[in-house]
């Protein structure tokens, strides 16, 4: 497992150490994180603080997206790939894609590169806190 996504998991880390949900993502650009963020939803109540969005806000207004790539530990939902499309983020590494019907096949239409590397940490740190919180994490999805 590269730097990147380990950095993407210390960010769910902390997110559940705060009692959030354990997704955490890094945006990189020429070698170096410019950008951490982790799930929030719960801790801000805003339904908009997920990891990837979090992580674009702790980065800052960049001139442009064109060379960075973005790191999750879950596959992006809707929201966050739409972000990634619409600052061009050409690239997105997921640590998994089994827990969450992801938006991959619209990353893939609209041009973006998007790699599921299917790591076993990345999905049993999620199925641990949706099996202990069920309703935090259909509430983040909307389904509650």
């Amino acid at each position: 497992m590269d730097q990147f996504m380990q950095a993407a998991i210390e960010q769910a880390k902390i997110g559940l150490a705060q009692g959030g949900i354990p997704i955490g993502s890094v945006l990189v650009r020429n070698g170096e994180i410019i950008g951490r963020g982790h799930n929030r939803r719960l801790q801000n109540n805003d339904p908009t603080a997920h990891a990837e969005i979090e992580c674009l806000r702790n980065a800052g207004k960049q001139k442009h997206y064109r060379d960075t790539v973005l790191y999750s530990t879950l596959m992006p939902c809707a929201m966050c790939a739409g972000a990634s499309v619409q600052f061009a983020i050409p690239k997105i590494i997921a640590g998994e894609n089994r827990t969450f019907k992801s938006a991959m096949e619209s990353m893939q239409q609209n041009g973006l590169t998007v790699v599921d590397l299917n790591l076993e940490e990345c999905f049993q740190i999620l199925q641990d806190f949706i099996n202990k919180h069920p309703e935090a994490w259909l509430g983040d999805i909307g389904e509650l």
